[in-house]
């Protein structure tokens, strides 16, 4: 426990997959879906195994130069060119004003982490990145977000990837916001693009503390990966070695994420990112008239990379490839998937990194722990089922003992000298005594019901603020970090980013409650 916040297992919360907890607790036979588990003291092993040469620091330091080039008091990125300086990163959509609050504890989680390594490793540098899904296309999975009781829309008909879509209404929407969206309504009135006022919002809020956005839809970067383009077009080499390592995460009876394609590449084009399949001879670009023979697709890779935009399944080694990285940090559905993906990385020779859960957590402010305190419930009663909740509420509140449990048992015992005087005189007669003696207790059973009822229509007032508590707290029946936006936390608490960064602690992987 720590001052104003209070920590719960995530198995507590009932929110978390069997795999995903399994890995948590370092379970024996997920051991050879990853390398190192992410603990300080592993990291020593994880740099050393990291080999990123001079040219791709210099590349890497080039466009992020380019990339920062409009924002004012941009980082110095000469520190990425030394071979003791490496990173740590997360990575997400383009979510509308940062989306759910959960992307924002996966920025802090990583500005965490640099700092906890950096202390442990004081000769060498770490550098939080948060790495801009701007290649992916799912425009519907992001032009929405929560703030304030309501769910605004953006409302666009641009098509392709979402990082170069222009930013056309979404300041508009800003200024319906308040104070706590300025950063945003600047970032979209003042950027053209996506991509890039999400790097201006998130050097606003975030900048301070180190953190990098980089975007890698760039030739420079699609350069370093053109060998493993070519691979996956020309071999299907990752669908094999996935599809193997899928088929052994499930024959331990667990669900999977991802499934992996022959060819794990877009074509992406303005306005347009379409899946690339094989045809006899020929690529096809589906949805489009594109069409390539072998020698001239591998040309194409040659002279624009760019063009090729990986998947699920690549994207993540591509992180690698580009990076000088160490661990990734990730969701509950992102660690689990990366646990399927480690054989590609063992091909290509690439270091597989540490699978770090981001942190989670619920932000608790004044009415919510007034509530809880009026109601004589505990933040953590608040994660059981509403059926249990109410039930153990009528009966705190209740004069009366509701439970019936006592005259169960002396049901049964009484029942049992019954079955001793009848087995006295008929055998036969133990079968009618325990047909009985079932039928009378589950009469007892459903009365108790009954009192419990009764009970808690006596307290409905009660128990009506107690559901209105609990969806405060999980909005639509799920957690709170999975759909409110930080906007209208901002508004109440202005240095809420600063508590958090004080408060999660990136190697502690339990669930925060957290007062504001």
């Amino acid at each position: 426990m720590e001052p104003g916040c209070q920590k719960l297992s995530l198995e507590q919360t009932g929110a978390f997959s069997d795999l995903f907890l399994d890995y948590i607790t370092e379970k024996d036979s997920l051991k050879p879906f990853y390398s190192q588990y992410p603990k300080i003291e592993n990291f020593k092993k994880l740099i050393e195994e990291k080999s990123f040469s001079d040219s791709k620091r210099k590349v890497l330091v080039s466009e992020l130069e380019k990339q920062y080039e409009y924002i004012s008091y941009a980082p110095d990125f000469d520190l990425l060119r030394d071979s003791k300086t490496f990173t740590v990163t997360t990575g997400h959509q383009l979510n509308i004003f940062t989306g759910p609050l959960y992307i924002v504890f996966k920025i802090v989680t990583i500005i965490n982490l640099a700092k906890s390594l950096k202390a442990a490793y004081p000769e060498y540098n770490f550098i939080p990145v948060y790495w801009m899904a701007s290649e992916d296309h799912d425009l519907e999975e992001i032009q929405y977000m929560n703030a304030f009781g309501k769910k605004y829309w953006w409302e666009t008909n641009q098509t392709g990837a979402v990082g170069p879509m222009v930013t056309s209404g979404l300041s508009e929407i800003a200024a319906q916001l308040g104070k706590a969206a300025e950063v945003f309504q600047k970032a979209y009135s003042e950027n053209k693009t996506l991509a890039n006022a999400v790097r201006a919002y998130m050097h606003s809020l975030f900048g301070q503390y180190g953190l990098i956005t980089i975007d890698a839809n760039t030739r420079s970067f699609k350069a370093e990966f053109k060998e493993i383009i070519k691979d996956d077009l020309l071999k299907n080499t990752s669908f094999d070695l996935v599809t193997k390592r899928t088929e052994n995460l499930e024959s331990l009876g667990y669900k999977t994420q991802i499934s992996p394609r022959e060819i794990n590449f877009f074509y992406l084009s303005e306005g347009k990112r379409e899946r690339i399949i094989q045809e006899g001879e020929q690529y096809q670009v589906l949805n489009t008239d594109l069409s390539f023979s072998k020698s001239e697709i591998l040309e194409l890779v040659e002279q624009q990379p760019e063009l090729f935009s990986p998947n699920v399944v690549l994207r993540p080694l591509y992180e690698e490839v580009i990076l000088p990285n160490l661990a990734y940090i990730g969701g509950p559905s992102e660690v689990p998937y990366w646990l399927q993906l480690k054989p590609i990385f063992d091909f290509y020779q690439v270091a597989f990194p540490a699978l770090m859960p981001r942190n989670f957590g619920a932000l608790i402010n004044k009415n919510i722990s007034d509530d809880c305190f009026k109601l004589s419930v505990r933040l953590d009663d608040l994660f059981k089922p509403s059926h249990t909740l109410q039930n153990e509420y009528a009966h705190k509140q209740s004069e009366l003992d509701l439970d019936l449990t006592h005259q169960i048992e002396e049901m049964k015992t009484l029942f049992s000298q019954i079955r001793s005087k009848t087995d006295g005189i008929d055998k036969t007669l133990s079968r009618t005594t325990s047909a009985f003696e079932t039928k009378t207790i589950d009469l007892i059973e459903k009365l108790e019901k009954k009192i419990l009822r009764a009970e808690k229509r006596k307290h409905s007032e009660g128990i009506a603020k107690l559901e209105k508590l609990k969806e405060d707290l999980f909005p639509g029946g799920g957690l709170q970090e999975r759909k409110e936006n930080i906007i209208p936390f901002l508004e109440q608490r202005p240095d809420l980013i600063e508590l958090l960064i004080n408060t999660f602690d990136p190697l502690d992987y339990r669930f925060n409650l957290i007062e504001i």
